[in-house]
């Protein structure tokens, strides 16, 4: 049955495979992001492959933004029955190099406009039973190479995954992803000169001996927005088994 799915971040990596993923399974996709380019190459992509889809550029940080997103969606596209929170941002720099106005960005975007897109699709959601999946990361729940900013926003959206799985229960699932690492242009960035190297060392210490891919984490949201319908409050770590076994 096709389902209304919003995603926040559908215009590059993880919002962008989930876009097209859930798109391939036949439901319409609400892309949002803050870059309409990149946003446009997402929608005109699942359009192009015959699925439906329509762009919402916005930036979900400021106060009642999403409040219209949802209200345009159900206009153009139908009642939202899944919302997928993908959207997120990080600094390179360090703790004692981060400026207050970088960790400030990076915690309303990965953390508010993570609470506000929830607040605002919450009576839709509930109206039509549906979920929602959080994207978190395992540095958040253990430590890793990325800066504190990002780890320590991540670890506040696995910690809201749980109290919002019971404060919008029983109408609404809420259950999260957190990747390892994603080989592709985040890591690039993170790790600089040291990509290649590190990425082949991770790959090396995991069980199913290699790196987690943008289609891997996809392939979860998917299960988790359109099946599981007794699974909630949970945060399923996607890295092939690095984390439980090293």
């Amino acid at each position: 049955m096709s389902k209304v799915v919003v995603v926040t971040g559908a215009g590059s990596g993880i919002g962008r495979s989930i876009s097209y993923r859930l798109a391939a399974d036949g439901h319409a996709i609400a892309a949002v992001d803050i870059d309409p380019s990149g946003l446009v190459a997402t929608v005109e992509q699942i359009v192009a492959t015959g699925g439906t889809a329509q762009a919402f550029p916005a930036d979900i940080v400021p106060p009642g933004a999403f409040e219209q997103i949802t209200a345009d969606v159900e206009a153009g596209l139908g009642p939202v029955a899944v919302l997928c929170n993908v959207a997120g941002i990080g600094v390179a720099a360090p703790l004692l190099t981060t400026s207050t106005e970088d960790w400030d960005r990076v915690f309303a975007v990965n953390v508010r406009g993570l609470v506000q897109a929830t607040r605002a699709a919450a009576p839709h959601l509930r109206s039509s039973r549906g979920s929602i999946v959080n994207v978190a990361s395992i540095v958040g729940l253990r430590p890793g190479p990325q800066p504190l900013a990002y780890a320590a926003s991540k670890a506040a959206v696995v910690s809201l995954n749980r109290t919002l799985s019971r404060v919008l229960a029983p109408e609404v699932r809420v259950n999260a992803v957190a990747p390892g690492w994603i080989a592709g242009e985040w890591m690039e960035r993170t790790l600089g000169d040291n990509y290649e190297r590190l990425m082949e060392r991770r790959a090396k210490f995991t069980p199913m001996q290699r790196n987690v891919t943008l289609e891997d984490v996809a392939e979860s949201i998917w299960s988790l927005a359109t099946s599981h319908p007794f699974v909630t409050g949970e945060v399923v770590v996607i890295d092939g088994g690095f984390t439980a076994t090293t």
